[in-house]
């Protein structure tokens, strides 16, 4: 069963579509059909990989963020690597080491922590450090802060002995 357009407007579908296109950057649908075609000449969808400068290139199937369009993505960051800190310290200790290789990695990106629309995070024991995460967390953003969601796991599933939280976010680019 289709649906009718009601008194001209368009349906659920086309303004999503239009709205998320908008979002990654390309021509609405009228903008389309005046360029010709139905199609923006030299638009395409493009993923730009961005390597943090203190880093080595990440395994051939990772990337540490990709810009595409407007957003950026960044990839999981560790709160502990060996080569920063010889000791892994404590959730606090490890969530704000992980936002100043974000902050650094947004702004190769073209981005900032003032643009973050959207952080994820995966806590080890999250009852236990879950507390000290966000002791860590505040101040690094600034209002209104970005939407933020956790994933809790046992500490052996954190992919290194010593890690308890890893970090990711999605950003504008301005």
């Amino acid at each position: 069963m289709s649906r009718a357009r009601v008194s001209g407007r368009p349906s659920r579908r086309a303004a999503m579509t239009a709205g998320v296109a908008a979002l990654a950057g390309a021509a609405t649908p009228a903008q389309a059909s005046q360029a010709g075609g139905g199609q923006v000449p030299g638009w395409g969808p493009r993923k730009v990989a961005v390597t943090r400068k203190d880093r080595k290139a990440p395994h051939p199937l990772l990337s540490h963020a990709i810009r595409s369009g407007p957003l950026v993505f960044l990839a999981g960051i560790g709160g502990w690597y060996p080569e920063d800190r010889a000791e892994p310290g404590n959730a606090k200790v490890q969530v704000e080491s992980a936002l100043r290789a974000m902050k650094m990695l947004l702004e190769q990106a073209g981005s900032s922590m003032a643009h973050v629309l959207k952080v994820h995070m995966t806590v080890a024991d999250p009852n236990r450090n879950l507390a000290l995460i966000n002791e860590g967390y505040a101040g690094h953003f600034p209002d209104p802060p970005p939407a933020r969601s956790y994933s809790g796991c046992g500490v052996d599933q954190m992919g290194r002995d010593g890690v308890l939280v890893q970090i990711d976010c999605i950003a504008l680019v301005e």
